[in-house]
Order: C-alpha cells, then structure tokens, then sequence
C-alpha cells in the first residue's frame, strides 16, 4: 500500500517547479506586508463570529527574549496590522520569549489564544488569554496548572460529548505525545500519561475525527515520516504510533477533518534530497477518506534553500480550508482552498462510493 500512496504523491513532482500548482486554490495572501519585527513563525487561525483570526510569535528570531505574541484580525477581506497582545515579561522584570500560540474558538463562548513561555522548548510552560469581542480586545495573561501545557501548536478538538481534546507534547525527557481534555471550556484539565517512549520522538500532534467517535492523530516524527495513533475512547486510550506512508523531513504539520468526511494534511513532503532542496523548502497538502491512503492535492510553496513551514488549517462554516503558514520567517502566508474541486482517485463524481 506504502508503493501506491507514494505513486499517487510523487505524480505532482513535475509540478513542483513552480509554486502552488493543484486544484481548488481561491487565494493566496500575506497576512501582512511590514510589521514592526524582523522574524516570525508559528502561525495559526480561527474562524469567530465575526470574521477570521490569525496569530503567530514575532521578534528578533525564535528564541530571543523580545519574541511576543501577535494578533491580526480579517475585516471586510482585509486583514489588520499586527498586534502584539501577549509577551513573556515577568513579574521581576525578566522577559522569556514567547512560542507557538493556538486559537480555539469555543462554539457560543471566547475566542482562546493558548501559548507558551520560556527560554526554551523543555523549560515552557503553558498561558492563555481570552477575548469575547472577537480577538479586539484580550483578558490579562493566565498561567496554565501546573503539568499542563495546552495545545502545543495546533488547534484543540471539541468532541460531541463536549470534552475539549488538547493535542500536546513534551520535549524535556525526550519528544513525547500526551492529550489534556477539559470538560468545562478549560477551567480544569486533565493529561495523560506520555503516549511514547520518547524513541522515536513525536511531537506536535493533530486530531482526526473518524465516523463511530473514532479519532486519529498525525504528528510530527523524528523517524523519516509522519507518525499515526488512534483512540476508540474519546481520546483517554491510544494505540501505538505507526509511520504513516508520508515523509516527515522533522517538521510541524497540521490537518483537520472536513464536513464531507475527508481529511486534508498539510506539511512538507520532503524525504531524500533534503540537504539539496532544504527540508522546509517545499509545503504540500494531501487529502484522504481514511487517514491511512493519502493523495496528493496541491503544492502550494517550492523554492530550494527556502522555508515555508509550520501551517495551520482549519475549514470554514463556508465549506473553504483556509491555510497559514510561515513563509521564510519573514511573513505569514494565507491560502484559501476550495475542497469541492479536489477529486481523490476513488471519488465518482464528486461523491464516495457506497
């Protein structure tokens, strides 16, 4: 099965001469064009009621104690100069830098903007702010408990039963997966214990939901590909990691599961000849039925020795996969999907067989 899915992906090669290639793409857009910090990443996105919502860290370079978090707000089709509404000052005047920020708009409650502080990726620690206007105005800064990270880069999942499912990981013993559920909107929260060993590592992880209340996980890997676990449970239980038949070049990756079933994945399909190309240096989207065959969608950044890495997807109440990603550390990159013009293989006019 591994042959064919990788026959299906690596029919696009030829297309990667030039960038954003592959059906259904409705725009392509930076978030901003100048802004008052040289170097940004880590970006991601939330629909709210009353429009889009992106956020992303920014400063002198990842790391540095002056990185804070940004915030830019879609009115009428355009997007707002960025605002820094969250940095890692503290309260003996020490400022950390600030990491990889999570929007999650709770369903008739706040808009929540989880991130991180710390000097490094195995000392952070978890903070949330909370807006009810839309992302305009923010709550003061709140830390997490104790042991409690929040989603670590991409978005949280509210299940039917009303728990909130926190895809997060660890860095301090090793790369190691864990799932922080919620039952009251994030006033408490609960962890499980590490999901891996911490060999091979696997970190920031994304949640799948599959029909029957199964759920999947795709995360990060440092083993070559794109790492897979799954839970009949409600989240509480997960099998052991499997590679998926995608590469995983040791960068972020997000996916969502659409209304129609499908499942979209975006990440860097780059395997051998990654010293020549760079390992970020090409960012594709995939779509499946079941979370095991993948086919190759659309390419949408190619430049060797560049970097575009670090999306974050979500889909739209109007059926549209909106994408951000960081492009070259410079800017943040917005792409809008239409799914209904991607076909997979096994579709007939546009629906699955019965």
């Amino acid at each position: 099965m591994q042959s064919n899915v990788f026959l299906l992906l690596m029919c696009l090669l030829p297309a990667w001469l030039s960038a954003q290639t592959g059906p259904g793409i409705v725009k392509s857009e930076f978030i901003y064009e100048t802004a008052p910090f040289p170097s940004c990443h880590a970006s991601t996105i939330a629909e709210t009621p009353t429009g889009l919502v992106t956020s992303w860290f920014g400063g002198t370079h990842e790391k540095h104690p002056d990185v804070g978090i940004w915030v830019s707000r879609q009115e009428k089709g355009v997007w707002t100069p960025p605002v820094e509404v969250a940095n890692g000052v503290q309260a003996d005047g020490k400022r950390h830098p600030c990491w990889n920020p999570v929007l999650f708009q709770f369903p008739k409650g706040p808009l929540v903007l989880y991130y991180k502080v710390g000097p490094s990726p195995s000392t952070w620690w978890g903070m949330e702010i909370r807006s009810t206007d839309g992302g305009k105005t923010w709550s003061a800064p709140k830390r997490l408990p104790d042991g409690i990270l929040g989603p670590i880069k991409n978005k949280p999942e509210l299940l039917a039963s009303g728990k909130l499912l926190s895809p997060t990981s660890t860095e301090h013993d090793g790369w190691r997966l864990h799932v922080e559920s919620s039952t009251d909107k994030g006033k408490t929260w609960q962890a499980t214990p590490p999901l891996n060993s911490g060999k091979p590592g696997a970190i920031q992880p994304s949640i799948l939901i599959h029909p029957g209340g199964k759920l999947q996980m795709v995360c990060r890997g440092t083993g070559g590909y794109i790492l897979s676990t799954w839970s009949t449970d409600g989240g509480t239980t997960w099998s052991p990691l499997e590679n998926t038949p995608l590469p995983n070049p040791n960068s972020g990756i997000d996916a969502v599961t659409l209304k129609d079933g499908r499942h979209v994945l975006i990440y860097n399909h780059i395997s051998d000849g990654a010293e020549k190309w760079g390992r970020r240096s090409v960012l594709n989207a995939a779509f499946s039925k079941d979370g095991k065959v993948w086919e190759a969608a659309n390419v949408l950044e190619n430049e060797p020795k560049a970097e575009f890495s670090y999306p974050a997807v979500i889909q739209t109440k109007d059926g549209l996969v909106h994408i951000t990603y960081t492009w070259k550390r410079e800017r943040i990159k917005h792409v809008v999907l239409d799914p209904s013009k991607v076909m997979l293989t096994a579709m007939k006019d546009g629906k699955w067989p019965e």
